[in-house]
């Protein structure tokens, strides 16, 4: 996405602090970055995003190429910093479809190559509908794959780590092409192990039989399988329901639903219900 110039509103520069790979040499590059912030009137919260500045100048004259990037980190900051975000970046290549040509991306690219010190521009913070409720009995049913799973990081260490007392059902399904692709649940980084012992929280992983896909075939079958609690959870009106990450994702989600609505009419009812409550959120990119 092209941002002209005159367009930046509320721009922010930030630090970048480190710059951590979470996938081995031989899986896709995904890294986890953490940026300190120079203005200390920056506010976020949970399941926002920011918008990474590149500069340029870029096709038709722009002066800056901006993708946004879900924070990583919940409102107290990364590790406690208050000053300190994190996002999760997947380096990525887009295939021109006339030419076949191979090309890397603006925005993953840059920051996939930035090196500590370098100094990043941002905007935001966007998506204010992505957010935990104010009440802790309330229950959370999330769904992600790939860097989807950053929002979430945000959400379990907000609802374990800084409040505390967590008392709704919280169930994480997760999908990746492997094992070392579970962002945060890997051998490189265990965030999501600091909640394992949490009673209310539930972390279930579907690792694709074929991971030269791009996309987690497994992550529908992995919702079938634990079809009776998420169906229960979706009816319960105290339960909130977040997909992030793919497209491919929300549609494995919708796949796996339907069928345990019983049709796509019955399911369609249901989710115009929750989101006339408030209680169904995206958070989806190609």
């Amino acid at each position: 996405m092209e941002l002209l110039e005159d367009d930046i509103s509320n721009p922010h520069t930030a630090r970048l602090l480190s710059s951590q790979r979470i996938t081995p040499p031989d899986s896709a590059e995904v890294r986890h970055l953490v940026l300190q912030l120079t203005d200390d009137d920056f506010a976020f919260r949970e399941g926002q995003s920011v918008a990474v500045l590149v500069p340029g100048p870029h096709e038709f004259g722009n002066m800056f190429h901006m993708r946004l990037y879900s924070i990583a980190s919940p409102r107290t900051g990364e590790e406690g910093k208050a000053n300190n975000i994190s996002i999760c970046v997947r380096r990525c290549f887009y295939v021109d479809p006339v030419s076949g040509e191979r090309y890397p991306g603006k925005a993953s690219n840059y920051l996939c190559d930035a090196t500590p010190g370098d100094e990043i521009l941002f905007t935001g913070p966007y998506g204010a509908h992505f957010s935990i409720p104010s009440d802790p009995t309330c229950n959370l049913l999330m769904i992600g794959a790939g860097t989807g799973i950053a929002p979430f990081r945000a959400f379990v260490a907000r609802i374990y780590q800084t409040r505390g007392g967590w008392k709704g059902k919280v169930r994480l399904f997760y999908g990746a092409k492997n094992g070392m692709e579970l962002l945060y649940m890997n051998d490189l980084r265990k965030d999501l192990d600091l909640y394992y012992d949490e009673k209310t929280f539930q972390a279930f992983e579907a690792v694709s039989p074929r991971p030269h896909f791009d996309e987690d075939p497994a992550l529908d079958r992995l919702l079938i399988d634990h079809s009776r609690e998420i169906w229960e959870m979706i009816g319960d009106p105290k339960t909130h329901v977040y997909v992030a990450g793919l497209v491919g994702a929300a549609q494995k989600f919708e796949h796996a639903v339907i069928e345990m609505a019983g049709s796509e009419q019955a399911w369609l009812q249901k989710r115009r219900e929750l989101i006339g409550q408030h209680r169904y959120a995206e958070l989806l990119h190609e």
